[in-house]
């Protein structure tokens, strides 16, 4: 018999409780521990989601021998120190996107999960959910024709949120691009490749953030509309239209469940629902690598991570997107 995985939680905030609920839907998989700076927070995130131990420190989850992988999901400014902090302990690591606030932390990161032998990989779950690996197997399998072009959105109104959450502060590396834009620049990346080129504009909120930005990504034979926003809600339904056929990506298109295709006027439609919320994919994906004794994702790898945050810098470069500290 397989000993199970055992999981730490790092940061038992809302997305580490979806987190938990996943946990518990995919075989192998055990909650051990979850750590917080408040211990009573702590101990309460571990009752309701049967964690055996729960701690008032990052330190003590870090010295824990029972945990194998532990989860990152602190705020954005927190994910590579905290990363940082488990790799050095000998622990892998499932790390929250973005990994980074930007490309130089990712590296950092990166380096010392090479140099300490541990498993690394950033939790973008969207590059795990099944519809989606099935709408890139049909468009790079060439039935569809070349690729030509690519609109994806993602956007929620949350100006009247408070200027000190982890959203509308900048010391928190608020703003939209991090925390949901991040997602259409990634569809546009695992798609269609690094752009040759791009142009992008944003708009400021008055604690600093960048409040939405849009995006045209250019590519030798394909053009890519992209954008997110903290201002009004979108449809978030993502469109890839190719010389054959056109798919429309259901919406949440992120975290969807289907797509059509439409070869000229003939429709299909696609149905490959997610296990739990969805974070049970990149879950599996993790106990796969851990059970090989791989240290990293070859489907979404270091690389990637480094590329993708690569491509975040020079698009935070064009618009004057700065974070505190950097």
């Amino acid at each position: 018999m397989v000993e199970p995985i055992r999981w730490g939680i790092l940061g038992p905030g809302k997305i580490a409780a979806s987190f938990a609920r996943d946990l518990a839907l995919v075989p192998g998989g055990q909650l051990a521990a979850v750590a917080s700076r408040s211990a009573d927070r702590a101990a309460g995130f571990a009752r309701e989601f049967g964690a055996k131990r729960s701690y008032g420190t990052y330190e003590e989850l870090a010295a824990d021998p029972e945990v194998d992988v532990v989860y990152i999901a602190t705020p954005h400014t927190f994910h590579m120190e905290h990363s940082l902090d488990m790799v050095r302990a000998g622990k892998n690591v499932l790390c929250e996107k973005p990994m980074g606030i930007n490309a130089g932390e990712v590296r950092r990161l990166v380096d010392a999960a090479r140099s300490q032998k541990v498993f690394l990989m950033e939790a973008l779950w969207s590059r795990f959910n099944p519809a989606l690996n099935e709408v890139a197997k049909r468009i790079q399998g060439g039935g569809l024709g070349r690729p030509a072009y690519l609109k994806a959105d993602f956007a929620f109104a949350a100006l009247d949120r408070d200027p000190e959450g982890r959203l509308l502060n900048p010391d928190l590396a608020g703003g939209s691009l991090l925390d949901i834009g991040i997602y259409p620049v990634f569809l546009a990346y695992w798609m269609l490749g690094l752009p040759s080129d791009f142009k992008a504009v944003a708009h400021f909120h008055e604690t600093g953030v960048e409040k939405q930005i849009g995006l045209v990504f250019e590519y030798p034979e394909a053009i890519a509309l992209l954008y997110s926003g903290l201002t009004s809600r979108s449809e978030m339904r993502a469109e890839i239209s190719c010389e054959k056929g056109t798919v429309y990506i259901h919406p949440r298109w992120h975290e969807t469940n289907g797509f059509d295709i439409d070869m000229e006027g003939e429709l299909t439609t696609v149905e490959k629902p997610t296990l739990g919320k969805g974070y049970t994919h990149e879950i599996e994906e993790v106990h796969r690598c851990l059970l090989a004794g791989e240290k990293e994702s070859s489907r979404w790898s270091l690389q990637n991570s480094l590329e993708l945050h690569g491509l975040l810098d020079a698009i935070r470069e064009e618009c004057g997107i700065r974070f505190p500290g950097e």
